[in-house]
């Protein structure tokens, strides 16, 4: 496979500038949780300094009203992404008072369900479809998982790799037809490939013991409040996780974007029993949208999403398939602790190597036997990935230790490593990758094992460690703050943002039940405002 690789890379780079392998398209949308001084989840509204959180480009909120998000204008160049989202730190915790932004992906101190404050966006009718959406999140799966934050990384290629490519692999038909189908084929490696970033770049090992409330999840014992997998990398993304048992059964395919598109329509529109004993509409007050296998697309979760960037309420399934894949959002990165704005950039270099062996590689289509395999390998990465006996479904039933096979699949990014360091200064793509084989080679060196070590070291608990860190992260980006031509442009995007929910919120004509209903029906007729 290594020489399959390095022809495709002289293939592409014969018809390309290596700088062409830089100019797609980046962007970071990153979750945190505001909390109080004690380390509890903020039960304070968002703050209105922010503007809407319906509306404003930059500043929203994801499941909770106390689950802040931060999305980065795309850009080419990561570190444009990368300064943009710590402008937006230093902007909101200038003006956060008391509270912090939590630094881990697993949430602090849960205090009961009804201390997770559900997200409202004001009384328009997609303000109020966003809540109901959310209200059905904690019916089906609890707001507990909800509150689990993380980094997603938004990417695409350029026009002229993609074209490039379809001139390699024969493909006569419209450049968006094949984007969509190499697209897939990297979806599918990744799902393949893609537990090498929670093995490396998983940084919650441990959690609070409120998460697990009165469950039991088999954990070991760190302390009286702390919970822990001694070899686990990301529990964010683990069965007590995303990787829930509900959406187990779910059978999404990544062979084509039809049959991606299909299968996922059929799970919007498919009734559950269990969710019909919930009920969409008890005593005049809304428990979910629907009480289909998934209340709309983005309940369904994946280690990696395709994306198209949708018209005003166009269903995501919809704008797919007018579109095509225009780029896909890696969902698989936990919030770094030891860095003040949750990732940084030897990372998203690491990610991006990745994606372009993910793209290159040769990607059959995932049978059903595959699937499982893929999924077992998913789940034991993060909850045992730093165990040295740890093998992995490789191929059909073959079993690779896991330190065999990801040494094999950083050889193969090594090479797409030097392809983008050509005409850089240094090489810190083939450093990324040569730090990630000292961390396989030695796994004290990933991330989970130093948070880890850091609250053995201090003998912390998860809460004290966390804690520790958001504040530490709070004084060094209050220490840099924000020219006063910076904080302007922030009040201004603020008292926009609220303008247009005003005139959102004037120009319904609808009922609620009408406009829900058109929502659902849309492929049928004109659709509604949009509904992340």
């Amino acid at each position: 496979m290594l020489e399959a690789v390095r022809k495709s890379l002289n293939d592409l780079l014969q018809q390309v500038d290596a700088d062409e392998l830089h100019l797609g398209l980046k962007g970071l949308e990153k979750e945190s949780l505001r909390v109080t001084a004690d380390g509890s989840i903020a039960q304070t509204p968002h703050p209105a300094v922010f503007g809407s959180a319906l509306t404003h480009p930059w500043i929203t909120t994801d499941y909770s009203e106390a689950l802040l998000e931060f999305i980065t204008p795309p850009a080419s160049e990561l570190q444009h992404g990368l300064q943009s989202l710590d402008e937006i730190h230093r902007h909101v915790l200038s003006h956060l008072d008391e509270e912090l932004l939590w630094t881990s992906s697993m949430p602090c101190v849960v205090r009961g369900a009804d201390n997770i404050p559900i997200a409202r966006y004001g009384d328009s009718n997609i303000g109020r479809m966003r809540h109901i959406y959310r209200r059905g999140l904690d019916w089906r799966y609890g707001r507990a998982m909800q509150a689990i934050a993380g980094i997603h990384f938004n990417y695409s290629f350029s026009g002229p790799v993609l074209r490039a490519l379809q001139a390699q692999r024969g493909h006569r038909g419209p450049i968006r037809d094949f984007s969509s189908k190499a697209y897939f084929g990297l979806i599918r490696n990744f799902q393949r490939f893609g537990w090498l970033i929670p093995l490396l770049y998983g940084a919650s090992p441990a959690l609070c013991r409120s998460f697990a409330g009165n469950q039991e999840l088999g954990f070991s014992e760190f302390s009286d409040d702390t919970l822990y997998e001694p070899y686990g990398t990301s529990l964010r993304m683990s069965d007590i996780g995303y990787k829930n048992k509900a959406q187990a059964a779910l059978n999404i395919s990544y062979d084509s974007l039809e049959s991606y598109v299909a299968s996922l329509s059929r799970a919007i529109n498919t009734s559950d029993a269990e969710y019909e004993r919930i009920g969409v509409r008890v005593e005049g007050e809304y428990r979910q949208l629907n009480t289909n296998v998934l209340q709309i697309e983005n309940e369904y979760y994946s280690f990696i999403r395709p994306k198209a960037v949708a018209r005003s309420g166009e269903k995501p399934t919809l704008a797919l398939q007018r579109a095509g894949v225009e780029y896909i959002e890696v969902r698989a990165l936990d919030l770094n602790p030891f860095e003040a704005i949750g990732t940084n950039v030897e990372t998203l270099r690491f990610v991006e190597c990745l994606l372009y062996l993910c793209l290159l590689r040769d990607s059959p289509p995932i049978s059903p036997r595959e699937l499982g395999g893929i999924n077992r390998n998913q789940g034991l990465v993060a909850r045992y990935g730093r165990d040295p006996d740890l093998v992995l479904q490789h191929q059909r039933d073959a079993q690779l230790p896991l330190r065999d096979w990801a040494l094999s699949l950083l050889d193969e990014m090594a090479l797409v490593a030097a392809a983008l360091d050509r005409g850089r200064t240094g090489s810190p793509y083939a450093e990324a990758i040569d730090n990630a084989r000292l961390a396989v080679e030695d796994t004290s060196r990933t991330l989970s094992a130093q948070v880890l070590a850091q609250m053995q070291q201090r003998e912390e608990g998860f809460i004290e460690f966390a804690l520790a860190q958001s504040r530490l992260h709070a004084r060094q980006l209050k220490a840099r703050p924000l020219s006063g031509e910076q904080e302007a442009i922030f009040t201004a995007t603020a008292a926009q943002s609220l303008s247009e929910q005003h005139a959102i919120e004037a120009a319904d004509e609808l009922s609620f039940e009408d406009y829900l209903a058109r929502y659902m029906e849309q492929d049928a007729i004109s659709a509604p405002e949009s509904v992340p």
